[in-house]
């Protein structure tokens, strides 16, 4: 696994680029914004490790922005030292893949950044979905049923990908927090409730026979057999 560490913290980054190393991963250090822009920009990497505040007052979600404004999706995750829940959101919400708060256990940092490895290789075995006749292209991110093109925001296509990677399978409130939205609490909001009906309302409407379902009390569904 190619690792880039974006972290001004001296001591930090050795501990985090020493761990890596020995886990037997490769890793490289950028102790400023430029540096680590520039290299997120223009190397190839597996996982991301990116610092929330830099030197010069900059924000490491602005380097989160510029990564996703101009396409990368190489998975990040952030290190914080600001452990409230509204700077966890914003985080999460800017783009991140996970949001982990300083300080933190080495064995925690890496279990995180094993997981968003192993996720971002599984999107990449799979090129397409289906089920029924709903058909999702991950390669070019389009959504199609009975040949009409569905056009879905970010969050309802990715939303949409795990129930078809779950399909016939329930899944629940708390699984979808950790896949869809990379949340590991319960925000306390209606926010899944908001997007699967945004979503169904775009992929059932109209077609036949009706593929998301509401599994009362405990999640939702993808299925076509008749409920």
């Amino acid at each position: 696994m190619r690792c880039l560490v974006i972290e001004d913290e001296v001591d930090t980054s050795r501990y985090i680029c020493n761990g890596l190393r020995e886990a037997g991963h490769e890793v490289a250090a950028c102790r400023d914004s430029a540096d680590g822009l520039n290299r997120a920009m223009t190397e190839p990497w597996d996982v991301i490790i990116l610092d929330r505040m830099l030197p010069n007052d900059v924000d490491g979600l602005s380097i989160l922005t510029t990564l996703r404004g101009v396409g990368k999706t190489t998975p990040v995750l952030i290190l914080s030292a600001l452990a409230g829940l509204d700077e966890r959101v914003r985080g999460l919400r800017g783009g991140c893949d996970d949001y982990l708060t300083k300080p933190f256990a080495f064995s925690e940092l890496a279990a995180r950044v094993d997981a968003l490895y192993r996720r971002a290789r599984a999107r990449e075995d799979v090129r397409e979905l289906r089920i029924a006749n709903l058909r999702a292209d991950l390669t070019k991110r389009t959504v199609e049923r009975d040949g009409k093109t569905i056009l879905l925001q970010p969050r309802e296509f990715r939303l949409l990908v795990y129930l078809l990677m779950n399909q016939e399978q329930v899944v629940t409130r708390t699984m979808l927090l950790e896949a869809v939205w990379d949340y590991r609490f319960d925000p306390q909001t209606n926010v899944i409730d908001v997007q699967i009906s945004r979503l169904r309302n775009k992929i059932d409407n109209g077609f036949s026979p009706p593929l998301i379902h509401t599994v009362r009390g405990v999640g939702y569904m993808i299925s076509a057999a008749p409920r």
